[in-house]
């Protein structure tokens, strides 16, 4: 599905998009390795909540001690993450911090690669946060709901109950499904989709 909301000019630029643990990263280090620029929304995500940052003080001083890191002076990324993924409110209000950050640092960095001919934006949330005006087509990274579960809790060592509050946290994947450009299946063999990306890169 293309539309009036996309990025019309002569830079082609696609945005990287899918559920949570669907595979995007995987298919983001394929894109470097093809000497394509990737910008990461995670890690934009991590430098707006760098500690001393405008967001990170507002998080300190709406949590208080409970999300401060013992070990250094940033924040305790898994306290916060289990009041922003067990309370929607509050999930509302962390990204209202951190999104307008995102934007600004897509912003500078599209500036910054206005002669390269192809970039890649890899952004979890790029539905949520209405970001599709910065690409010119969308693909979104494809698996079921229920590999989504195994993959989430295998990687990052959840409960069931704490994987099913992340991929809630976001829109679910086939509604994502249904507004992309191209969906790329990662729910077969490993490294399967390789060569749908390469057909999309010609």
């Amino acid at each position: 599905m293309s539309g009036d909301h996309r990025w019309q000019g002569r830079q082609r630029r696609i945005g990287l998009t899918g559920g949570i643990a669907s595979g995007k990263s995987s298919v983001g280090h394929f894109l470097v390795q093809q000497g394509i620029q990737v910008l990461d929304a995670d890690l934009y995500a991590r430098e707006a909540l760098a500690p001393g940052s405008p967001a990170s003080r507002a998080v300190l001083q709406r949590y208080g001690v409970k999300v401060q890191s013992e070990l250094s002076e940033g924040l305790d990324r898994a306290a916060l993450g289990s009041i922003v993924f067990s309370d929607p409110q509050e999930r509302t209000w962390l990204e209202s911090q951190v999104h307008p950050f995102v934007r600004q640092r897509f912003d500078r960095e599209l500036q910054k690669q206005a002669e390269e001919s192809l970039v890649a934006l890899m952004i979890p949330l790029l539905f949520e946060a209405k970001l599709e005006n910065l690409c010119s087509e969308i693909w979104v990274m494809y698996c079921t709901p229920m590999q989504q579960k195994q993959r989430l809790m295998l990687r990052n060592q959840l409960t069931l109950e704490e994987a099913e509050q992340r991929i809630r946290a976001q829109w679910p994947i086939d509604r994502k499904r249904e507004l992309a450009d191209h969906v790329i299946n990662n729910g077969g063999e490993p490294w399967s989709w390789r060569s749908q990306v390469n057909d999309l890169l010609k």
